[in-house]
This record gives structure tokens, sequence and C-alpha cells, in this order.
């Protein structure tokens, strides 16, 4: 859509990082002279009345909450356009300069090997015949597809999978499985107490009314709503949560940090250790049997092997009652704090509140957590009017009205018909993502359970899995759109060892910066961002209204860059493949077709949607009828069953019970977990002794993951980044006055993570907002290798994290919650020990240079 000023351009695009087709953060753009001079939020009302788009109204003890008239942007769509121009943009094709197809590939040179352009001709030339060649070698499974990740939404031109409908033409491939790296917890454990597919998450249906009506304390568990829905949805959390404050329902923040939604809305903040969630759980369940203070009704009807638990909370199953004061002793709330909380939950209407759950669901066997929090809801009657377990982020994922706690919308549109992304299900050979470095590395297969989809329902963890398939081939090649696995999963260090071996002969890297996995690539192809295309996306989870909205191209592609669709069709026109990936399909064909199949097809007319340049849909009517969340189960279990073999809430699993029976990770029953073989990341155990600090690693204040840690302006704030002595713009690391005072740091020294995994430095922050014993360093900064595979200077902690998953049986991944040592970094002998690095070039303000890693440096 064009404004009357013909120097100046409105158009309209999205800023959600959910991807996988799913968008949010609709905004208006204006450009002038070829370039965005800036982002705003949209009005909903530019082209739709009042009355087209029917808006909800929530009234609850005598207050009324109701949709503003423009989205509720974050800070990320105003700064995005930084992105555009980063000085990190990659600017043309590169090959790695040791890298030889047709003699040595110098596999172990990866991440320290720098590039050389070449042109598209070869560069797409050279991905082709190394396609064939494995292909014919080894057989189409010897390629592994990274498909999958956060980033861009985009429908025609997605990302995150786009290489795969030409593999699959190549015929197949062996996908990487992204696990439910969101919601660990709640999947691999939770789902066997209450079901609740496909995350393993409470229904949300129409939670917000039966929360503004009933709740009277929320527990904000884990959970900063004023940081990690802003890649999702919005400020809508935020604004939601000051509408819980003028309800007068009390809020409770129970976290390692005093976070951000903390700071500001907090009634009181309880600090607890991090991943010892589950030892406070089982003392307020000992406070309640104690004390008689829960629901028993509703659990003589509503719950299975209550007794069976019971026995393990009092302590008669191992002789060890789970009182608040052995809790206290663990997770270092103190047990009088406990039996507070416990008693003054048992009398009060209480939900719980998440963004997803964080480190609750991403530490060491986070199972036991998840699934103990889903028993304590269920003690105090489950599903009845405000007690409930409420989400702050992806409202409306997966199209579902389960997932969406706000006001229902007529449709929810889905954009999939012209969708050119990833699948979101298994193929015949995959591999867990958590798992990808052990399926390189080790040379016997590698067995686990589940296809570790979000999608794939709780029997499916009892399926046994491998890789290889029989007949097919160990890895070869790898073919990334993903470029984030060191800095985002679990192992970082072992998956650049894994990325370095001679057997994978080929790594082909598409992504718009040079940041991360590219440092290992041996091709690399530079794609474009949302900008730089026409597009159609969705905004469905900001919780005002669903809208979809036409993807304008706002300014021309950059250097040579081209759309990630594009990058494949460059690819498949080398290999014949052309016509067959495309069908014949233009990009206005495909958007055409996905709004001919969105759902909105019959409320608006395809051009006037186009005129409009997006269309609002209405609210539902008769949303405020319809049945919040678990009532149903709630009032008559027998009608309305669980999704779990007894129908019940099972505090005893039938179904681990039957499959793992000697599982002493996640057993029948939820349970505190000391240790085990595969994890010790607790401060009391032996490793605790060498490395005594526990550590946080949020999702990121100013970043979705490793997307935007190039943003000037953020890069300003005190909390993204910390200027050292040296000028060089570290990671935060906050920590307790107490424990610097301990170790000689002060504010803004250089700082060093570490544990036998490696080392990555980053920037003090001192500040009382961490407990004592703990440190906090968000995820997702970008790889700044001193020395690739032992230590950082970016502050990427993934590298440093636990390699092995949740638990023996459940493929999940640790990311948050284990141990490392802190020590204050002589940054100047550093430099005299790794000149090299050092002497890299570097963007003051923005941080990593492309040029740095071009043989030759500046063109």
């Amino acid at each position: 859509m064009d404004k009357k000023d013909s120097k100046l351009k409105t158009l309209y695009n999205i800023a959600g990082f959910c991807s996988f087709g799913l968008g949010s953060d609709a905004h208006e753009v204006d450009v002038m002279d070829g370039k965005i001079v800036r982002t705003r939020p949209l009005h909903y009302d530019n082209s739709y009345t009042k009355e087209e788009m029917n808006p909800w109204r929530l009234e609850a003890r005598g207050k009324v909450f109701e949709p503003t008239n423009r989205t509720l942007l974050a800070p990320f769509a105003y700064g995005y356009k930084q992105r555009v121009t980063s000085p990190n943009r990659i600017k043309y094709p590169l090959k790695r300069v040791d890298w030889d197809p047709e003699g040595e590939r110098n596999p172990q040179n990866r991440g320290k090997s720098k590039f050389v352009r070449i042109s598209w001709d070869e560069a797409t030339d050279l991905v082709a015949k190394e396609l064939e060649r494995v292909n014919k070698q080894y057989g189409p499974t010897s390629v592994l597809a990274m498909c999958e990740g956060h980033g861009e939404t985009k429908i025609v031109h997605a990302p995150h999978g786009c290489q795969t409908r030409l593999l699959d033409l190549m015929g197949g491939y062996t996908q990487q499985a992204r696990q439910t790296d969101s919601w660990e917890g709640w999947y691999w454990g939770a789902k066997h107490v209450w079901g609740q597919e496909p995350l393993g998450q409470c229904n949300q249906a129409n939670l917000w009314k039966d929360v503004s009506e009933n709740t009277e304390m929320l527990l904000f568990w884990g959970c900063d709503q004023e940081t990690t829905p802003w890649g999702w949805g919005g400020l809508m959390p935020s604004r939601l949560t000051y509408w819980f404050a003028e309800l007068g329902i009390q809020q409770i923040y129970i976290s390692p940090d005093l976070n951000y939604a903390g700071a500001v809305h907090a009634d009181k903040w309880i600090p607890i250790k991090p991943n010892t969630d589950a030892a406070m759980h089982l003392a307020i369940a000992y406070t309640w049997i104690s004390e008689d203070s829960f629901d028993k009704d509703y659990v003589d009807t509503h719950v299975h092997g209550f007794e069976e638990f019971k026995n393990y909370v009092m302590g008669y199953e191992d002789g060890v009652p789970k009182t608040p004061v052995w809790a206290a002793e663990i997770c270092g709330v103190p047990s009088r704090t406990i039996k507070a909380l416990a008693r003054r939950w048992a009398k009060k209407v209480t939900a719980i509140v998440h963004g997803n759950g964080g480190g609750l669901v991403r530490s060491p066997f986070s199972t036991e957590p998840a699934r103990l929090e889903a028993c304590l809801l269920g003690m105090q009657g489950l599903g009845k009017p405000g007690r409930t377990q409420l989400k702050m982020i992806e409202w409306e994922i997966f199209g579902m009205d389960e997932t969406n706690p706000a006001p229902r919308s007529a449709v929810i549109p889905m954009l999939y018909a012209g969708y050119t992304g990833g699948a979101t299900e298994a193929t015949p050979s995959f591999i867990p993502k958590t798992l990808t470095p052990d399926a390189i590395l080790n040379q016997e297969p590698v067995t686990w359970y589940s296809t570790v989809w979000c999608t794939s329902p709780r029997e499916n963890q009892f399926v046994k899995y491998q890789f290889p398939i029989e007949g097919g081939s160990r890895i070869h090649m790898i073919w990334s759109d993903t470029a984030c696995w060191t800095t985002c999963w679990n192992g970082g260090n072992r998956m650049i060892e894994a990325m370095r071996s001679p057997e994978i002969e080929c790594v082909v890297l598409q992504h718009p910066w040079f940041e991360n996995d590219c440092l290992f690539a041996d091709l690399i192809l530079p794609s474009n961002t949302r900008f730089e295309n026409e597009d159609i996306g969705t905004d469905i989870m900001c919780g005002q209204y669903n809208l979809v909205v036409h993807m304008d191209r706002c300014v021309e592609p950059y250097y040579e860059s081209k759309s990630d669709y594009e990058v494949v069709q460059e690819v498949a026109k080398k290999l014949g493949l052309f016509e067959e990936l495309t069908k014949g399909q233009a990009v206005k064909d495909l958007i055409k077709l996905s709004f001919d199949h969105s759902g909105i097809e019959g409320m608006v007319s395809y051009d006037k949607f186009m005129e409009n340049g997006y269309f609002v849909v209405p609210t539902a009517d008769g949303w405020e009828n319809d049945i919040p969340g678990l009532r149903l189960f709630a009032e008559d279990p027998q009608t309305f069953p669980l999704p779990t073999p007894t129908g019940k809430l099972e505090f005893y699993s039938t179904g681990l019970a039957e499959h793992f029976p000697d599982d002493i990770e996640r057993g029948p029953v939820p349970k505190w977990i000391h240790g085990s073989v595969r994890h010790q990341e607790r401060t009391y155990l032996e490793r605790g002794k060498k490395y005594p600090y526990l550590l946080m690693s949020n999702h990121p204040r100013w970043r979705v993951h490793a997307n935007m840690d190039d943003i000037k302006w953020f890069r300003e704030i005190p909390t993204c980044k910390v200027r050292g002595k040296d000028g060089y713009l570290y990671e935060p690391v906050w920590i307790n006055p107490l424990d610097a005072r301990e170790l000689g740091i002060q504010h803004g020294d250089i700082v060093k993570l570490h544990n036998e995994r490696g080392g990555v430095l980053g920037g003090a922050y001192v500040t009382e907002r961490i407990m004592p014993g703990v440190l906090y360093q968000d995820h997702g900064a970008r790889l700044d290798p001193i020395v690739a595979g032992q230590l950082d200077r970016g502050g990427a902690n993934n590298l440093i994290c636990p390699g092995a998953t949740t638990s023996q049986n459940a493929a999940g991944e640790v990311t948050n919650g284990y141990l490392v040592g802190l020590e204050k970094v002589d940054i100047d002998a550093l430099k005299t020990q790794y000149p090299e690095a050092f002497q890299r070039q570097y963007d003051a303000d923005s941080g990593l240079v492309f040029e740095a890693w071009i043989e030759g440096g500046k063109e």
C-alpha cells in the first residue's frame, strides 16, 4: 500500500521470530529513497472499522480490558531494520580457502580457515556436484539437512527447511529433527501426568477470562513475560500482567534472578537455585499432606496413583521425608518461606504462569519439576475456576484454540498451501538435534526413543529409533539454513568437533549474516531478509486480532544475496530439477495459493486484500461462552477424561511403569534426582567442589536466541553488553555482590565462565538481582572464537553446557542449570597468547564484521 506522498512509501511486514510459517508483530515500514527509515505499529483501523473487527471486551471485577487499535510491537520490530545493513551481512558466495573438492578438504581447519569470494555460478556448481557425488557414493541419507530453528517467519521465501523439498526430489535425506526445545520438561515429563497433546502444557482455551474472574494469586514460576514473548507476540503479555495487577491478583515470582517482569510486577520475589524447583515442589506437597490442606475429594476422583506419590513425598518409600527443611538445603529457599507459600496457595485460588518454563524445563532431569507442577495443580483442583496453568507465549500455535488463552477469533489463518519451508514431522531417516554430534562422532549406531517432534503423541515416547536406519548411510555432507547449532543447543563445543570430522566431506550453509555455524562451513550462500522479498504472512500470536498481511518488498536485495527459496532454486537448476521444484509457480502464484487456503478467503476477496495490504479477522461471536481450560474434566472426569491411559491425572505414570520401570531418572513417580551417570550438575556433588556455581542461561532480553546480536541500539544498553577495558562489548554475566567480592571481581571486569567442556568470556555485571551462588548469562551470543572448540570471546555459553540429553530415555536438551567456575581474566595476557584472534576486525558498535573472515580482508 502506497501513501499519497510520492517520496515516502508505507508498506506492511511482520516481525515474528517463531518461523515455521507462524507469524506475529505486524507493522508498517516507511521507505524513502530505497532505504527503510522507520518501522511502527500497524493501525488496525487504517482500512477496517470497529464494527468489521468486532473487538472483544473482557469485563471482570468491575473493570474492562479491551484490545488497542494498533499492534503492540516489541523493541525487536523497531530495531530489526539495522540487520539489513549490518556490517556482518554476507555479501557474496564464499568458499573456504583450503577446501578443495578435488583434493585436500582439510576438515580440521573449519573454524580456523578464512574464505574467498566465488561467483553464484561456481558456488551452485559446487553444491550440485557435491550433492550428486555423495548421493551416488553413499546414498541420499548421507546428506544431513539442518532445517529448523527460530528466525524470520516467511512463507514463500521460508528458511528453516527450504532445501528439503529439493533433497526429496533427489531421493531423500537425513533430517535433523528439532526436538521440543521450548517444552522439554512438559513434553517428556508432564505429558505422562495429564496428557495435554501436543506440547504437554495445560489447555489454554479462554483462560484470560477464567483467571481475570476467579484467580486470587499468580505464581510466575521462572516466567519473564517482559522478555521471552517479545519475539513471538509483542507486548500484550506485559499489558495483560498490568491488567491482572489492576484486578488485585497477587503476583509472586519464583526464579534465581529478579527478572525484568519481576522487577516491575512482583508483589514478592522468591529466589531459588536453578534446577532445584522439584525439591521445592515436593516440600509444598509435603506441607499440604501433613496439614491436610489439599483438595482430597478432587484427588479421590481425578487422580491415579496418589498413594504411591504420597509414600515418596512423606519418606515412607526411601526414609527421607521431603520436608521444607530438607528442600531448603537444596533449593536455597528458607523453609519458612516454603511453608508460607504452601499455606497461602492452599487458601487462595492459584494459577501458575509461564513463558514456556525457561530453565525449569531445559535443565538436567527437567521432566521431574514439570511433572510435579502438574501434580501440585491437581492437588488443589486443577480445572476448577481460576486454578490452572497459564502461558504468556505462542498463543494459537499450531492453529489450535486449545493453545489460545485470549478471546477467540473467527478463524486462525494458516498459509501452508504456499509454504516452502521444511517438514514438521520426521522423515524416514532422522536424528534428534540433541544427538547430531553423536550421530557424526560415534562409530556405533545411535538409538533413542520418540521422533522427538513436538507434534508426536505421548505413546511415541515408547518407540525406539536408530541412526543410521537399516540400509542407510552415515552422514557425509551437511546442508544447513539454520546457522546457530553451536550457540543454541546442548554441548556446542562437541558439535564443533563433529563438524571437523573427516567423515563430513562438505558443509554448505546459507544465511544472511556471517555468524556462528558459518565459521565451520566449506561453502556459504548469502540469503537475505524479509524486507528484501515479496511474501505473505500472518500475525496470530499477539492476543488482540488475527491478521493476514501482504509483505511487499521494502528494499532491493543487498549485495548479491538471494532469498532462501531462490538459493535452492539456483541449485535446482544445476541439477535439472528446477521445474519439478517450482511446479511452474512464481512467487505471486504462491502468495495467491496461500491466501486461497488461509481460512479468510471467504471473508475478503483477494483483490481487496491486496489493495488494503492486510486483513483483520474479526473476533468470534460468543467467545465468552467458550469452556476454559480443563473445566470439563474438573466437573466430570468420567465424561471428559484426560488423554492419559487411565483418563486421570497420573501421579503414578502407568506408561512409564510399563515401558521404563527401572529408569532412575524418570520413573513412574516424579522425584528429586540428585545425579546420575549422565549428569552431575549439583553444587553439593563432587563436581561442585571444582565448579561451584550454577549457571542460569535465559532466553535473551535483547535477542531472540541467536538473532539480533548486531543491533547497535540494543548493544548500547548496559544489560545487553558490558564494555571491557579493551573496548570490546562482552555478554553480561550477572554476579551477586557477595560472590564478586569473594572473587575480587568488580562491575565491568572481564571474566571467564568455564568447566571441563571449555570456557567463554563475559563482562561482569554485579547486581543483587541474582542470588548468591548463581551466575546468569543469556544464551545466544554470537561465537567469536579465541580457540574454536575451547575458548570463546563472544559469550556463547551453550558451547560449554552438557552434551548429554535430559535423561536416559528423554532426548531433550540441557542448556540451563549446570555447573561452572568463574574467574577474572587478564585480557592483556590473552591478547599476547592469541594475537590473531584479538587482531580480528571488529566493529565497536555492531560487533562482528564479515570481512574479518575473508582472505585479504575488505575488498
